[in-house]
């Protein structure tokens, strides 16, 4: 008679992270500065402020919104902030900075959310490969929030890791 098959791996106290789980799907948007500007690239102050005031809010409602200017243009602090002002009431949130970095703010925000307390004294294995291109900043800042809470944090697979990490 031969002997059972035993899931080594489901036995071993694992528990695994899937960063994909916490990828950014919330509705965004961006604003660009370019199209306001003269010629899209000179900031004059009474055009700027006029085309904000005449400018169709809506789109941006419920959204993330990351604004920004993809012209090689001098822009004065105060002309975001104006731009702010008018997203405030109606946007979700705004993020200074392009469409990568409202990415990167929004899987930030989506990770800080994730109830450490379940992992004390947990081996965790952060998974590494997936369907989703998740950007190393994820995979540090989940190592970040984890550290001082976890027994052990691998990468990979729950049948081929690497350790990283293992308190002493």
């Amino acid at each position: 008679m031969s002997d059972p098959i035993v899931n080594k791996v489901a036995e071993s106290g694992l528990v695994t992270i899937d960063l994909e789980d916490f990828y950014p799907r919330q509705n965004t948007a961006v604003f660009d500065l370019k199209g306001f500007l003269f010629m899209e690239m000179i900031l004059k102050e009474k055009d700027f402020r006029d085309k904000l005031k005449d400018h169709d809010w809506e789109p941006y409602r419920d959204k993330y919104v990351a604004v920004y200017c993809s012209a090689d243009a001098i822009i004065p602090m105060w002309a975001y902030m104006l731009v702010v002002s008018y997203l405030q009431p109606v946007a979700k949130d705004i993020v200074m900075g392009d469409e990568k970095e409202l990415h990167r703010h929004l899987f930030l925000q989506n990770l800080s959310n994730i109830n450490k307390n379940e992992f004390a004294d947990k081996r965790v294995v952060i998974k590494g490969c997936g369907e989703v291109p998740i950007g190393d900043f994820a995979y540090a800042e989940i190592t970040k929030l984890l550290l001082p809470l976890v027994k052990s944090i691998m990468y990979g697979e729950a049948c081929s890791t690497v350790p990283v990490y293992k308190k002493r």
